[in-house]
């Protein structure tokens, strides 16, 4: 490198020199010029170094190297315009270098390079301002920094500039910024897209490009999308799709085009000018894979509307898509998909692409590597099978619920969720619902119910609510220990998910070892706290604490003190006392593995699983304390309650008189447990005691009914009910406070004319056999005294 300057040839003052012949041969001579005080001398090296970059990326780097960024970027603010101008240049023919951009970066050089952008600057200050801009706004950091500047609205200005080279450098730094919502926005309020339209008539390829590639990016928003309406940018796009001089610009204005379709204002423009049927010439083009999936993306977006998804059926969409179908690409594969997916909502399309063949196609993308396809894959299948028994049986006959099943496994949130509410939607059959079964499905799902995806969750429990109908299934279901993720789904405060877990428990609940199994998951108190919750309960959330306290009687009796004539008491009912607030109610199993304490017993009906011995009816002494290691006896029947049910049976059921079956039903109650007692001796009665021993005995606090032979009001109120439920006869059983219980029964009033009944407690302790009115005197004084 080598430049010459010469001083001006005025008379020499005493302080300066003569004039002197300046000669730079190497980079770093010029370099040290930079810092020189004499303005020519700066206009010289700065334009010295302008040349040397341009001859390639190995001078960039030197320059940098021997530190020309710094003052270069001094210079730009000097006062002598031709300082700056040369400057200006130098920087921006450097910046377009990685290494001298990344070194940019950390300068601060941003506000200075934006304050280049003014209308006093030249043309060519704004050319190499906006091409170092261009280099720069690449890096997220810096489009902060220029938008924070107010860049912006310059390089608006700078749009209308009359040099092509200003346009499309301040394009391409645009199109950097709007590749964030903040600059989109600002792209429409400073009045942009006027601008940007008017590009699209430029002489210049690149610039036609860049202006569809920003207004792809700005139309995402729907204000712009008015504002892109309202100049007449559809027109302008269908222009260009009509004109074949401009294929080359045919895939960005598509990819325009399908972020304003779904509106009905703009269908309407669409349709007026005949773009509908020219979009529909452009899917099946062989010419360009870009411009078809561009194509695809259009007709997507068409086809959100019910309105567009009927024009399109009529103009023959479905067969057009399933030819193009056999495609290699992916991702013209993916957006064939998508395509038909979204057509898949017009109920006439569904049965057309059944009857093109789609399914089977479509299920073997399952078997395809690209996610991105088989996620769109599993979409299609969803919809063509959502509401369509025969394109659900066509995905079976084409092994589709194989495959499904298997993408439950997958990594990707959108194809798993697809692919069960898919699932579920075939599961309505049952055919198909026990061959999905026979695949695993279950185990899968279980694994889904953990999950903290909200769409995974909500396909997951519609296809439960689906899957359970069958009892294999809901054993399927308990056996890989799906029940308590399930019921954890109550705490879930997604409207959908809670619904749907909320049906699949009340499915399961119809079981009755699900039923304890949930309850034991907390699944009561759960439903509880929905319930007084007047954002979350519903009808459902009632319906489902109802069903699982019927399912489980003996947590029903001991969080609502009652059994209705409709709750028959049967084998592994327990009387734990009445629940503690805030405490859940413990299983059988839980309840049997605790020590002997001194609350009250758990009392259990059970024909065929009781301690072995029983209680002999004769008081026996205490016995000695056995010693800690024992282990609780086996369980075997508990031999009195059958006897007692053979006698309730043999001796009740030849009645006629129903007053007579309670009647004699409560005597044999009475006797089983200690007889008739006197009100004023019913402190003396040692029940007590009795039950102590039972305990003592039996090391456990669980009790057989049976073995009770002295039993209080709560101990012959819930054997009453248990031999009457074994025998037929109608009662209820109700709890009241200090070991209180009783039996309500109806019996008709002896009208028969008017066939009424009234309702009648049964005295078991004082005159068994003796049916008090409700709500009468005595029946209140049996009731509380």
């Amino acid at each position: 490198m080598e430049k010459k300057w010469k001083k001006g040839s005025d008379s020499p003052r005493k302080d300066t020199f003569d004039p002197v012949l300046v000669e730079g041969k190497t980079p770093e001579t010029v370099v040290l010029l930079l810092s020189s005080k004499e303005e020519d001398i700066l206009i010289k090296a700065c334009e010295a170094i302008h040349t040397f970059g341009e001859k390639g990326d190995e001078n960039k780097v030197h320059l940098l190297g021997l530190g020309a960024l710094e003052p270069l970027c001094q210079l730009i603010t000097h006062n002598n315009k031709l300082v700056r101008r040369n400057a200006v240049i130098a920087l921006g023919v450097m910046a377009t270098n990685s290494d001298v951009k990344n070194a940019l970066k950390k300068m601060d050089a941003i506000p200075s390079i934006i304050d280049k952008l003014s209308l006093e600057e030249d043309v060519v200050v704004h050319e190499f301002a906006t091409l170092c801009l261009a280099a720069l706004s690449v890096d997220f950091a810096c489009k902060v920094q220029i938008s924070d500047n107010k860049g912006f609205p310059p390089l608006i200005q700078l749009l209308s500039s009359p040099d092509p080279d200003v346009q499309k450098n301040s394009l391409e730094v645009i199109f950097n910024l709007v590749q964030d919502y903040q600059g989109r926005v600002e792209v429409q309020e400073l009045g942009g897209i006027p601008l940007l339209l008017r590009l699209l008539k430029s002489d210049y390829p690149v610039i036609q490009h860049l202006v569809l590639r920003i207004l792809h990016r700005v139309t995402f928003n729907e204000d712009s999308c008015k504002t892109f309406r309202e100049e007449q940018g559809f027109e302008k796009m269908m222009d260009i799709l009509s004109n074949t001089e401009f294929s080359d610009l045919h895939a960005d204005a598509l990819q325009v085009v399908s972020n304003c379709v779904s509106d009905s204002e703009s269908l309407h423009l669409i349709q007026k000018s005949g773009g509908l049927r020219r979009l529909m010439d452009f899917v099946p083009s062989p010419n360009s894979s870009e411009i078809q999936s561009s194509a695809l993306k259009c007709i997507t977006g068409i086809a959100r509307s019910s309105e567009n998804r009927k024009l399109l059926h009529e103009q023959n969409i479905e067969k057009v898509l399933v030819e193009l179908l056999s495609v290699l690409d992916v991702i013209m594969k993916t957006s064939i998909c998508q395509a038909v997916s979204a057509m898949s909502l017009h109920p006439a399309s569904k049965d057309s692409f059944r009857e093109l063949g789609v399914i089977p196609a479509v299920v073997q993308l399952l078997n395809e590597e690209s996610l991105i396809l088989k996620e769109a894959a599993t979409q299609v299948l969803y919809s063509l099978t959502d509401c369509n028994q025969l394109n659900t049986h066509a995905v079976y006959e084409a092994g589709g619920h194989e495959l499904l099943v298997q993408q439950l496994c997958g990594s990707c949130p959108r194809t798993v969720a697809n692919s069960a509410a898919t699932l579920g939607n075939m599961a309505k059959q049952e055919v198909i619902r026990c061959s999905i079964l026979s695949h695993g499905a279950i185990q899968a799902l279980v694994e889904l119910l953990k999950s903290t995806n909200t769409q995974i969750l909500v396909s997951t429990t519609h296809c439960l609510t689906q899957m359970t109908c069958d009892n294999e299934a809901r054993e399927q279901l308990n056996s890989a220990e799906g029940l308590q993720p399930l019921v954890n789904l109550l705490h879930s405060y997604h409207k959908e998910v809670l619904h749907n877990a909320c049906r699949v428990i009340n499915i399961c609940a119809s079981d009755r070892t699900a039923a304890v199994e949930m309850c034991r998951f907390g699944a009561l108190e759960m439903l509880q706290e929905i319930n007084q919750s007047v954002n979350q309960r519903s009808s459902l959330s009632e319906l489902v604490m109802s069903n699982l306290l019927n399912s489980n009687l003996s947590i029903k009796y001991s969080l609502t003190g009652f059994l209705s004539s409709t709750d028959n008491i049967s084998d592994d009912f327990y009387d734990a006392g009445k629940a503690r607030k805030d405490q859940r109610v413990l299983t059988l199993e839980e309840l049997s593995q605790q020590p002997v304490n001194q609350h009250h017993p758990v009392i259990v009906v059970n024909f065929t699983s009781m301690p072995e011995q029983e209680e002999e009816t004769k008081p026996e002494p205490i016995p000695e304390p056995k010693p800690p290691t024992e282990q609780p006896q086996k369980m075997t029947g508990d031999v009195s309650l059958q006897l007692l049910a053979q006698k309730a049976r043999e001796s009740i059921l030849l009645l006629a008189d129903e007053r007579e079956q309670y009647a004699t039903l409560a005597r044999l109650v009475s006797t089983a447990m200690g007889g008739p007692i006197k009100v004023e001796k019913l402190h003396e009665f040692p029940w007590v005691l009795h039950i102590s021993k039972l305990k003592f005995k039996l090391q456990s606090n669980v009790v057989p009914i049976g073995a009770i032979k002295m039993g209080i009001y709560c101990h012959r109120a819930l054997l009453f009910k248990c031999l009457a439920d074994s025998i037929g006869l109608s009662c209820t059983l109700v709890r009241g406070d200090y070991n209180r219980a009783w039996n309500e029964v109806f019996l008709s009033n002896g009208n028969l004319s008017r066939k009424e009944s009234c309702c009648y407690i049964v005295d078991l302790m004082h005159h068994p056999g003796s049916l008090l009115k409700a709500n009468s005197l005595a029946a209140e004084h049996y009731q509380t005294i």
